[in-house]
């Protein structure tokens, strides 16, 4: 049994004798790796990145493919319309120029001053209340009189059609009252450009009563103004306008925005003796301003 087998064995063998002396010159697959000797000598070149098509095709002499050059920028309108200025036509600079200049010659000196002569002019320490300083006014009566009083022509640049004697605080909050109240409120018919002023200082009582307290007139703290003048000529006034339906409600809103400014307000509806002006004077309670 073991002899038959060996005997196949080697029967084999002979069989593949021939196949094995072929191999590996004649066999149908290359080596896999050379020999020992070859990969110890042999040198390792690197492998290089092809290069462009449109630079292989240039060198070999052809046209390059799907290559522009960049196009140039088009001339700017500046440029073209230089192009097709008439030759004959002489350029234009500042001495020549048919528009004026931005800023005339003189102009900041002028500026600087009207400046000047305002902030001389002003008083209170506020270049907007135009006037002069008076000093000491005394009273006829106990209790009236100023200790350091202005004489106002001007306030916010709206003038007063009369100088008025008063305080630094009245005249700062009549400032502040045609500055943010009057001029807003007047914005579609004016500007406006003068107050009437109906009464300033006196040393009196209240409304004239004999025997009353002496009034915010005669302390210097009261200016009564009865109606209000526009650029165009028109003439607003307390008594009228309060009845008309064009005019009543900018006078209500110049009534209300004095309410703040000063410490009492008195219109039209407060009695008898304010049908036609406006009291305001910055006497101070100490429940809060009285408008009425």
């Amino acid at each position: 049994m073991i002899g038959g087998r060996l005997a196949l064995v080697l029967g084999l063998s002979l069989l593949a004798l021939p196949a094995i002396a072929r191999a590996p010159h004649h066999s149908p697959r290359p080596l896999a790796r050379g020999s020992s000797t070859d990969l110890s000598t042999a040198a390792i070149t690197p492998r290089l990145r092809p290069k462009p098509r449109a630079a292989v095709t240039a060198a070999a002499g052809g046209p390059p493919e799907a290559h522009q050059p960049p196009r140039p920028r088009p001339p700017s309108p500046q440029v073209a319309s230089a192009a097709v200025r008439p030759a004959g036509l002489p350029f234009l600079g500042p001495e020549t120029s048919p528009m004026p200049l931005a800023r005339p010659e003189g102009l900041e000196e002028k500026v600087f001053l009207k400046k000047l002569k305002r902030r001389k002019g002003s008083v209170c320490g506020d270049i907007d209340i135009q006037g002069e300083p008076v000093g000491r006014v005394p009273g006829k009566l106990r209790g009236c009189g100023i200790e350091d009083a202005v004489r106002v022509r001007e306030v916010a640049g709206v003038r007063l059609s009369q100088q008025a004697i008063m305080t630094c605080d009245t005249a700062r909050a009549l400032n502040t009252w045609v500055e943010r109240g009057v001029k807003p409120a007047f914005r579609r018919r004016g500007p406006v450009v003068e107050l009437r002023v109906a009464a300033h200082y006196a040393c009196r009582t209240r409304n004239n009563k004999r025997g009353a307290k002496i009034s915010e007139h005669g302390k210097g703290r009261a200016i009564d103004i009865s109606a209000f003048v526009m650029k165009d000529g028109e003439v607003i006034t307390v008594r009228e306008g309060w009845g008309q339906g064009t005019t009543l409600r900018p006078l209500r809103d110049v009534w209300k925005a004095a309410c703040g400014p000063f410490g009492t307000v008195l219109g039209p509806q407060a009695d008898r003796y304010h049908r036609d002006h406006f009291h305001v004077d910055t006497a101070r309670y100490r429940s809060g301003p009285y408008c009425h």
